[in-house]
């Protein structure tokens, strides 16, 4: 993926990376961290009534220079530019959200990097359930730690991962995918879905979250909570506090 306003130093400067950048994990874990901790997964365009750009340098814009966040799609996508530049090869891949009560299609994008031959699954994009840092493919069926979070990847079948976390106690599904590549393009009808369909998640509710050293500040319609060394602080808000909430726990402010 490339976009034309793309600048590498710029990103860093908006992500806070600091350090040289080689093609090896050290480097695919502190992007993926950095990023994490500062562009925050949020859908106030789509709560606002736009249908959220697909348009590379339109993302780019938006979270780099604008200093937003954005969806899966948008965040993923950044990451992705800024894995081309660093040189990490990748593909994008579909996934198919397991967290509803019934099956759905495969609207999430993630993104396997390739380093040395070994195949790392990287996702900045699935909310306050998502991973904090790289998962190898290869780690099968053990419990993955990442900070006070716990996941688990499994084979369900010779060709489908399933990624997991351990929420109160149980495992609780995330998501299948497989390895087949995904172009750009690919993701347009699920984007349009998830930006407009009255019975999208993105569409119904407010969602915000920013990931932090010892967890992740998160922010819907209705409440704010903040979770850290796996405790959680919830609190009820209303509409009018949702502005200054914003500013303050995520520096976002509404669009227009």
């Amino acid at each position: 993926m490339k976009a034309g306003n793309f600048d590498l130093q710029s990103y860093f400067s908006r992500t806070g990376f600091r350090g040289d950048a080689s093609v090896d994990f050290p480097t695919l874990r502190e992007m993926m961290r950095c990023q994490l901790f500062s562009v925050p997964f949020e859908n106030l365009d789509v709560q606002a009534g736009k249908v959220v750009s697909l348009v590379p340098e339109e993302i780019c814009s938006k979270i780099v220079e604008g200093r937003r966040g954005g969806y899966c799609y948008e965040v993923n996508g950044l990451f992705a530019m800024a894995l081309k530049a660093v040189g990490i090869p990748y593909r994008f891949v579909a996934a198919r959200p397991m967290t509803y009560p019934v099956r759905r299609p495969k609207t999430h994008m993630a993104i396997i990097a390739t380093i040395d031959g070994v195949q790392w699954l990287c996702d900045l994009g699935f909310g306050s359930f998502g991973i904090r840092e790289p998962i190898n493919l290869g780690w099968l069926d053990r419990e993955i730690r990442q900070g006070f979070d716990m996941f688990r990847l499994s084979r369900v079948s010779t060709d489908d991962y399933l990624l997991q976390s351990l929420t109160d106690g149980a495992w609780k599904n995330l998501y299948e995918f497989n390895l087949s590549a995904q172009e750009w393009v690919d993701f347009e009808p699920a984007n349009f879905l998830n930006s407009t369909h009255p019975d999208s998640i993105f569409v119904r509710n407010l969602m915000v979250v920013l990931q932090h050293e010892t967890g992740k500040r998160v922010l819907t319609t209705y409440c704010y909570k903040n979770v850290s060394e796996g405790r959680t602080e919830e609190r009820k808000v209303s509409q009018e506090e949702i502005p200054a909430l914003l500013l303050e726990k995520f520096s976002l402010i509404c669009p227009r």
